[in-house]
């Protein structure tokens, strides 16, 4: 097994594990929805639909970039890959690097389309591999591959610097974001995977052409821990454990943005269905989720992830309701009071 392919089996197992978390929360305790006595309002007519690039879902919720690039990674994306066929449930999968440098990996990703024919899948690379040996015909491999409906590109400079031998160089990767979004026929998403992304720097994606702005706050995985984990007991502890900025911090800079400009969608630690509902009313367009996936599945495998999916559709309805709000895109800053 390749240092690469130890590499995203580690990450799952760890991520699954909760010892990655960061050691303070995404903010998200700091508000609460105020409670509608006389909502009027029937639970079987609330709609909890959202859209995303122009396509209706069955409720805002995109299940995380996770894995793929290990033998065990072919299971889990076809577990994922399935609920999401059934859900209407956007998916994206995990970085693909692993496809172009090994073959034999790209099963664990063409999975997903043969399992989902018509769901909405979103390819993936990291930021640095655009500035280093990717070509356009590389990243549209990866894009066959799934026949996807989007490209996300992560950016992770935070874990790069952590992880033994990462990039340490990550000069003209915005110029190389331009470059797909104009050459590409399908969207481009730009997510960070975990430490943030603030508004003034969202503000350059959109400009270049990204469509989709994933914040991934801090306050869930600490993928600086991760990478951190994985070495010898005595270099596990780093200051940059817990560097990120918050889930709503991130959010709040966005407050007053013009949504017509492009979507946001806030991840980052998200724990349940109200947590969704919160960034929603903050501002956010959609939310995304992945640890909670991946413990799911890991720990109960593809009925865990069903039970875990209607749990978070019904509490989300519940919300709705004790706000009195008949749709998601009622949700909003004034459904909300600090606490």
């Amino acid at each position: 097994m390749s240092e690469l392919t130890n590499r995203k089996k580690a990450h799952v197992e760890l991520t699954a594990s909760g010892k990655a978390s960061y050691d303070y929360s995404t903010g998200m305790e700091s508000v609460q929805f105020r409670h509608e006595a006389l909502p009027e309002l029937n639970l079987s007519e609330i709609s909890t639909e959202a859209v995303l690039l122009n396509r209706s879902f069955s409720m805002p919720l995109f299940i995380s970039s996770m894995t793929g690039g290990y033998q065990g990674a072919i299971a889990v994306n076809e577990w994922i890959a399935a609920a999401c066929e059934r859900w209407n449930l956007p998916f994206g999968v995990g970085s693909q690097r692993a496809m172009l440098v090994d073959s034999a990996q790209t099963e664990s990703f063409s999975i997903v389309r043969k399992t989902a024919p018509s769901a909405f899948i979103a390819s993936n690379i990291g930021a640095c591999q655009l500035i280093k040996d990717t070509e356009l015909a590389d990243i549209q491999r990866i894009i066959d591959c799934i026949e996807a409906n989007a490209l996300i590109i992560h950016l992770n400079p935070l874990q790069e610097l952590m992880q033994t031998k990462g990039d340490t160089d990550f000069k003209g990767i915005l110029k190389q974001i331009e470059f797909l979004c104009s050459s590409l026929t399908i969207p481009v998403i730009v997510k960070e995977t975990g430490a943030g992304i603030h508004q003034r720097t969202a503000q350059k994606l959109v400009e270049v052409g990204v469509q989709v702005i994933d914040v991934a706050g801090a306050g869930g995985t600490s993928w600086a821990k991760v990478e951190n984990l994985r070495k010898v007991e005595s270099e596990q502890y780093s200051p940059f454990n817990n560097w990120g900025i918050p889930l709503k911090d991130c959010l709040d800079s966005f407050k007053g943005r013009n949504k017509n400009e492009y979507q946001l969608i806030a991840s980052g630690g998200l724990k349940n269905a109200l947590d969704c509902a919160k960034s929603i009313a903050l501002g956010a367009d959609f939310t995304a989720t992945a640890q909670p996936i991946i413990k799911a599945l890991v720990d109960g495998g593809e009925e865990a992830l069903e039970v875990l999916l209607q749990k978070w559709h019904q509490e989300l309805k519940l919300v709705l309701l004790l706000t009195g709000c008949g749709s998601v895109t009622e949700l909003s800053r004034d459904k909300l009071m600090l606490v």
